[in-house]
């Protein structure tokens, strides 16, 4: 196997299939990548078996063949090395590689390719494109609000559903949950899915500007595919909760407030708040907001009053003030909206502006308030 390439393009693709490398593998050969030439055309593949990153390359080609190379000795040479052409050989028998440099050489032992993973295919798969600008947003915009409980496993992924005309994305811990509707679909597909964060995480950081990202799914695994790049993520096999039922329809009172202003008196406020809730109150009344919290086991006291537009009867309600603070972070709004029914139901967050074919809702469950 023998191939000429530039160091840094090398290095590029192999620190994007790098996301999908653990540094503590269950098996040694999960250190390494799988490298494969193929006439001009080398596939490097990066696996942890729950995600899967294929990366294409064209190189100078000289003789085809296959190798598992260990990534952390690869990726600390090509970073230390400046860009230039390199070549890289390997002897099929020994498994021995050399890389060349203007530099000098450097050998490294590979290891046996039929160890590697077997890479998934899809069986009876189901297609979808999609914007990668959106698929970055949706991901952005719900992550965060998944949860870490494995008893509750449906919940620590982002459940996609697509029917006819909209993708629909929702993340909650059971203390807040985020929906995100893309409405510019057209499709003869409805299905449903669970995909795990730490996939979506390297599908975001994979995931390019501009174009369109073809997905393909089956009841195992979802395939993404964009540019030179296929990010494979194993499914979450669970039933995700009706997140439906716990959106409170009717909310009278409604507040809208600049955002960043909220956000940053809310972080002044929670400094005051118990360690153990992070509860703040927000006092409502005509055209006027209260933001108070207390840690009465330390006499630990703050206020902030802040002016705002509110319509809805007077009311009090508490909240975590962690999950406001980074709702309001993700959002991009100058201004946001909070809908509330009472002090014991949730209030739902809104930007003042949604973004052109798109609905981002976010919703937090109150704090009960304490004597």
């Amino acid at each position: 196997m023998k191939f000429e390439v530039s160091s840094s393009e090398l290095l590029n693709t192999l620190q994007l299939a790098a996301g999908a490398v653990n540094p503590n593998p269950v098996l040694p050969i999960l250190n390494d990548f799988l490298f494969k030439l193929k006439g001009d055309n080398l596939t490097i593949t990066g696996t942890n078996l729950e995600t899967t990153i294929v990366c294409n390359l064209k190189v100078m080609a000289g003789e085809e063949g296959i190798i598992a190379v260990p990534a952390k000795i690869i990726l600390e040479t090509l970073r230390a090395l400046p860009d230039q052409p390199i070549l890289f050989f390997v002897d099929t028998d020994t498994q021995g590689i050399l890389l060349r440099s203007s530099y000098g050489e450097y050998r490294l032992a590979g290891d046996n390719p039929d160890d590697f993973p077997t890479i998934p295919e899809a069986a009876d798969p189901k297609s979808l494109e999609i914007p990668a600008n959106i698929l970055y947003r949706a991901i952005t915009n719900t992550i965060f609000a998944t949860g870490n409980d494995e008893l509750r496993l449906a919940m620590t992924g982002v459940y996609f559903e697509i029917t006819s005309s909209k993708a629909i994305f929702v993340a909650t811990d059971a203390h807040k949950l985020v929906k995100y509707t893309y409405h510019n679909i057209s499709t003869e597909i409805e299905a449903s899915l669970i995909m795990p964060k730490k996939g979506y995480n390297l599908l975001k950081n994979a995931l390019p500007d501009q174009g369109v990202v073809k997905m393909v799914f089956d009841k195992k695994n979802v395939f993404y595919s964009f540019n030179d790049t296929m990010v494979i993520c194993r499914l979450i096999d669970a039933k995700y909760p009706d997140y439906n039922a716990v959106i409170p329809v009717e909310n009278p009172n409604l507040l809208t407030i600049s955002r960043r202003d909220f956000q940053n008196s809310l972080k002044r406020i929670s400094i005051y708040s118990n360690k153990s809730t992070n509860q703040v109150l927000l006092n409502l009344s005509d055209n006027s907001l209260t933001i108070s919290a207390q840690d009465i086991d330390f006499s630990n006291e703050a206020t902030e009053q802040m002016p705002c537009i509110y319509d809805g009867d007077p009311m009090t309600i508490g909240f975590n003030a962690k999950f406001l603070i980074e709702m309001l972070g993700i959002l991009e709004s100058d201004d946001v909206s909070l809908e509330l029914s009472k002090s014991s139901r949730a209030g739902i967050l809104l930007p003042s502006e949604q973004q052109d074919g798109e609905y981002l809702l976010m919703l937090v469950m109150p704090v009960m308030m304490s004597n």
